[in-house]
């Protein structure tokens, strides 16, 4: 039986085979080490990061007795979900985030990690508002790399913009969208700094399947 370590683009923690691409945690340990199943709290501290899967040879046992491993499909499912980069294995990815969340909210120098991890954790357990509903039409405004969920996000219907159209989303991976129905209620999951930076130039790393839906 696979563990419940993944992370969809709402957030939610499930247990499915794939593993993806990108891995992560959420400040601690949210497992029992001895059964290796999650317990009710679904973060440890307000500090979410994506990590490398591989970083200087490190080997670790998964939901051990350490903080407890999470996996995503790529950078852009872990961004929707408000994970950042990590500044120990993804230094210069996180340094680059940092500086485009300056440009992205007018500051002098690039925040700290706790500082950015503060507002992030506020925008990931606020409620959705009417303020973060889309129309159909306006999904070419959003930059590349946000997520949006149709009928909100508590459906599972999860798509990513990339060039201005939407992909599906599943934990393997993209595919092209059946349908363009203009009258679907879009939401968008991805926090709201994080599409700021997004705007401001940063680029996830992506699926490889989203590149073979373009071809």
């Amino acid at each position: 039986m696979p563990l419940q370590n993944r992370v969809a683009p709402n957030g939610k923690i499930e247990a499915v085979p794939a593993r993806g691409l990108v891995m992560g945690n959420r400040g601690g340990r949210i497992h029992d080490p001895l059964t290796r199943t999650l317990t009710r709290r679904r973060w440890a501290s307000r500090r979410w990061i994506c990590c490398q899967l591989v970083f200087k040879g490190r080997r670790r046992k998964v939901m051990g007795e350490s903080y407890t491993e999470l996996f995503f499909l790529d950078e852009v499912t872990a961004l929707a979900s408000g994970h950042r980069p990590c500044f120990e294995c993804r230094r210069r990815d996180a340094k680059s985030f940092a500086g485009l969340w300056a440009q992205a909210e007018g500051m002098r120098l690039p925040p700290l990690a706790d500082d950015m991890d503060r507002l992030l954790h506020t925008q990931r357990l606020q409620e959705k508002s009417k303020n973060d509903a889309i129309l159909f039409s306006q999904v070419g405004n959003l930059p590349d790399g946000t997520m949006i969920a149709s009928g909100g996000d508590k459906v599972g219907e999860a798509f990513a913009v990339r060039n201005g159209q939407l992909l599906h989303w599943s934990y393997l991976g993209y595919t092209p969208l059946k349908s363009n129905r203009s009258d679907w209620p879009l939401q968008v999951l991805t926090p709201a700094i994080i599409v700021d930076i997004l705007r401001a130039g940063y680029t996830p790393l992506w699926h490889s399947s989203a590149s073979d839906v373009e071809a």
